[in-house]
């Protein structure tokens, strides 16, 4: 009888039951993706059951995968390459899943052959090379031509936005995106694209504003309208122009006194005030809010007084005015102003919004959404989130692939080409690994409804010619030329994809043990 090492509840999974248990969940996971994969791909509704039951309807794959809680240690690997796909390159989080779960299921099949996990390890790294390699020899880059490349930008966010809510009006929404990131100079820094949600009106009233929105209205008696605006973007509290009774004890023999404490109060903050009108601004933005005695002040110096900017709205203001934050009025000489020409009062639909045209930061725009709920509305921030973060990544590597799954198929041929030349059980691995990149076309093909074993095996003879740019086209549900149709994808993406799920798939398949530890025990504290 041997000594059982765990605790109580402690549970061991070992040898070839954790490896299966740990290859299905990762299937699991990228069977329950696959489905939103394509143009012709469907959405899911996540409903939490939370308080009042959010509802979510998406079709991104990190945002469905973000909401599972899984018990499965492997999914969760799949979860985190999805998150890590998001924040990098921002689409392909789907792609990146899919096709991990399709090297688990061939691994599974070469496991069950009694090939070693090392050797199949080996050949999916071998084979991964190779497919990036052959990448890179298809890759076109067009820098240099400005309107090649900006034509390349729109293709690559139309082909971005088909998948999503968004395709029915992509072209509108891929100027809009390809605009704004052009705005941005190069840099990726997304955080001067702002996007404001309103409900109402149809997605095709969404529009691209240059300069900076803030979701606040104008206090009352302030003038609506500046020009030249001076900034002074502050973090402070202006709410102490009475005595706020449930803070504090004062202990007072009358109530002349109370008076007395509440005009030293309403002193101070007079004196508070002056000193910001000193800095010689006409518009103060306060993160907290403002009592009315001190926004009195500012409306009888015409200065417009913003209260409540939440903190979001703030940092952004400060980035994109060129000021500073500040929380203290003492030296006007070091705190930095923000600048901009004109602001001035917008409706959009029932709400007004401050509007800061002219800004210093000239790459700062607004994007303003309009659609007939919320969850159009968050469904379509997401989708443009993706295309804005696929742009911004490509114009510093402005290298461009053809999509529709041609680049999956380049890479198979090359991948398979190498297994024929392979000796040893490493090529049954390498075969895997172009069988698996195949899968992602059929996905495609098959959620369009489409006979994907038909138009996968047509593609492959037709990727056997020279110089072939053939992929799915679904749209007429045959093969088409990517070329022509102007279905491109961002070359970093794509890498991104295949590094990544080969490197989870490997984490995977090396998997020989599954340890979960007891639960600690709370103790009763009574």
């Amino acid at each position: 009888m041997v000594e059982r090492i765990f605790k109580d509840e402690a549970t061991e999974e070992k040898g070839e039951r954790a490896r299966l248990a740990s290859l299905i969940g990762g299937m699991a996971i990228a069977d329950l993706v696959k489905t939103t994969l394509g143009p012709k791909g469907m959405d899911k509704i996540l409903q939490s059951t939370g308080r009042g039951h959010e509802v979510t309807v998406t079709n991104d794959g990190a945002t469905i995968l973000k909401s599972l809680h899984i018990d499965n240690p492997a999914a969760k690997i799949l979860v985190d390459i999805s998150k890590v796909q998001d924040d990098e390159v921002g689409d392909g989080t789907t792609s990146v899943v899919v096709l991990a779960g399709e090297l688990l299921r061939e691994a599974e099949k070469l496991l069950a052959t009694k090939i070693h996990p090392m050797t199949i390890i080996a050949g999916f790294r071998m084979a991964a090379e190779c497919a990036r390699d052959a990448l890179l020899l298809k890759a076109v880059d067009n820098k240099e031509n400005e309107e090649i490349f900006k034509s390349d930008l729109m293709k690559i966010a139309m082909t971005t936005l088909s998948s999503k809510i968004l395709s029915q009006d992509k072209e509108y929404f891929a100027k809009l995106a390809v605009d704004a990131v052009m705005r941005l100079k190069g840099s990726t820094n997304l955080e001067s694209i702002q996007i404001i949600k309103k409900p109402g009106g149809s997605l095709k009233d969404s529009f691209l504003d240059e300069g900076f929105i803030l979701d606040k209205k104008i206090g009352v008696g302030q003038p609506k309208r500046i020009e030249n605006a001076k900034i002074l973007v502050a973090n402070t509290a202006m709410d102490t122009d009475k005595v706020k009774i449930y803070g504090a004890r004062v202990r007072v023999d009358s109530m002349a006194k109370v008076a007395e404490i509440e005009a030293a109060e309403k002193e101070k903050m007079k004196e508070k005030v002056d000193k910001i009108i000193a800095h010689g601004i006409n518009c103060f933005v306060n993160r907290q809010l403002i009592y009315n005695f001190p926004e009195e002040l500012f409306a009888n110096a015409g200065i417009l007084a913003i209260e409540h900017a939440d903190f979001d709205g703030i940092e952004r203001l400060a980035l994109v005015t060129g000021g500073e934050i500040a929380s203290t009025f003492d030296n006007p000489e070091s705190v930095k102003l923000g600048h901009c020409k004109l602001i001035e009062e917008i409706m959009i639909g029932e709400d007004k919004l401050i509007h800061f045209s002219g800004v210093e930061m000239g790459q700062a725009c607004t994007i303003v959404l309009r659609g007939a709920s919320r969850h159009v509305l968050d469904e379509a921030e997401r989708s443009l989130h993706d295309a804005l973060c696929v742009l911004s990544q490509t114009v510093n590597d402005s290298r461009v692939l053809l999509g529709g799954g041609w680049p999956e198929m380049v890479m198979a041929k090359e991948v398979d080409e190498l297994a024929r030349v392979t000796p040893g059980k490493k090529s049954h691995a390498i075969e895997a690994f172009s069988r698996a990149l195949i899968a992602i076309p059929t996905i495609i093909a098959d959620n369009a409804g489409l006979d994907s074993a038909e138009l996968v095996a047509q593609l492959r003879a037709e990727h056997h010619k020279e110089g072939c740019t053939a992929g799915i086209d679904v749209i007429s549900g045959s093969i088409g030329d990517m070329g022509e149709r102007g279905i491109c994808e961002a070359f970093k993406v794509k890498l991104a994809v295949l590094l990544s799920a080969t490197e989870a798939a490997e984490m995977i398949i090396r998997v020989d043990e599954i340890i979960t530890c007891a639960p600690r025990k709370r103790e009763d504290r009574m």
